[in-house]
């Protein structure tokens, strides 16, 4: 909005030159999510308090999270506002890209909504039925599909996923690059639901993932720069950049009150639509396999609760004290904030093996 007001006034007043530049505005746009974060996360904490919205910690899980009875939940709401009020302020919304990752943060932010209001507010413990959370994640996931197999960020690799590390190869999946874009998106939205189990944990591998995204769109949207990497050119690209930066600004004012011990949780209001725009983006900008590295720890999550259900129902045997995983190392004696910083570490390290996917071919 500021891009479209002030920027065609630069020939009145140069200084209004600078909002043209992403780099300006990604700074911008940083300090205003984290500005609306503190300031409504605040205001939030304090209503939900006096309602008594607060999560319900169950039994089955580890006895050290008991304490955290009666903390208040749906702190995913905190994060929506904050990148939706920054990034309609910083953002060109002339931006296909930026139109449909709004249109995701709405979405599935709308989906995590129910699933909270129907435990927190309904007092019902299942929540939106699961059936009906998956099919409103496949529903948009087909929806994207559908676009970019007729609209896609680039005709010439329209089909086609590159493969990191190895120098200008790709692999043609045709018509199936429709069912991968589904896997992407409801793989990835999902594996951030089940990593938000610990305090500051999915916020903070979130933010290095948005940081590494960040990067990469906004060499993505420069021919200079994508030619020279030999990274698939994305026309309009560089404005994701802006998005993924109020995310990181809205993450860590987030962060300021989910930081052990948490005053307030994400719930699938924040978890559900993170996990779904770092995955639509790592699609709009072709990196895609990219994305199992740079999300190395959410992967993790999501494929220990895949073999723990699996080995329970086939042997009867758990692999992992209890999953996802990040619960199976409090199991073994780790203090929660340790789990929590040294999956921030892990996660930092695999951002930087991507990075160098860049160089590396």
């Amino acid at each position: 909005m500021l891009y479209h007001l002030l920027y065609p006034l630069r020939t009145y007043f140069s200084p209004f030159n600078v909002f043209g530049y992403i780099s300006f505005r990604t700074i911008l746009v940083i300090i205003i999510s984290l500005t609306v974060s503190f300031i409504f996360g605040k205001i939030f904490i304090q209503y939900l308090k006096k309602y008594h919205i607060t999560q319900r910690i169950r039994t089955d899980g580890p006895k050290t999270h008991l304490s955290k009875e009666g903390t208040p939940t749906m702190g995913g709401l905190i994060i929506v506002i904050s990148i939706l009020v920054s990034t309609l302020l910083c953002a060109r919304l002339d931006n296909r890209f930026i139109l449909l990752v709004l249109v995701c943060v709405l979405w599935l932010g709308f989906l995590g909504f129910m699933d909270d209001y129907l435990k927190q507010i309904k007092k019902n413990p299942k929540g939106l039925n699961a059936k009906f959370k998956l099919y409103g994640q496949l529903i948009f996931a087909l929806f994207i599909a559908v676009y970019l197999f007729f609209f896609p960020s680039n005709w010439e690799y329209a089909t086609r996923i590159n493969i990191p590390y190895l120098k200008e190869v790709y692999i043609d999946l045709g018509i199936l690059y429709l069912f991968f874009i589904i896997l992407v998106i409801v793989g990835a939205s999902n594996a951030v639901n089940l990593t938000d189990g610990l305090d500051g944990l999915a916020i903070g591998c979130l933010m290095v993932s948005a940081v590494t995204y960040g990067i990469l769109a906004y060499l993505a949207g420069n021919v200079k720069f994508a030619n020279y990497l030999k990274i698939i050119y994305v026309p309009g690209a560089g404005e994701l950049t802006i998005f993924l930066a109020a995310m990181v600004g809205s993450g860590l004012g987030f962060l300021w009150f989910n930081g052990y011990p948490a005053e307030i949780f994400m719930g699938d209001t924040g978890s559900l639509f993170l996990g779904g725009t770092i995955g639509l983006i790592a699609l709009f900008i072709k990196q895609e396999l990219l994305l199992v590295i740079v999300g190395g720890v959410f992967v993790a999550e999501a494929v220990s609760v895949i073999l723990q259900v699996y080995s329970y129902r086939r042997y009867k045997k758990r692999i992992f004290r209890m999953a996802p995983l990040h619960h199976h190392f409090e199991l073994l004696g780790w203090a929660e904030p340790k789990v929590t910083i040294r999956f921030w570490i892990i996660s930092v390290i695999l951002s930087l093996i991507a990075l160098s996917s860049l160089k590396l071919r």
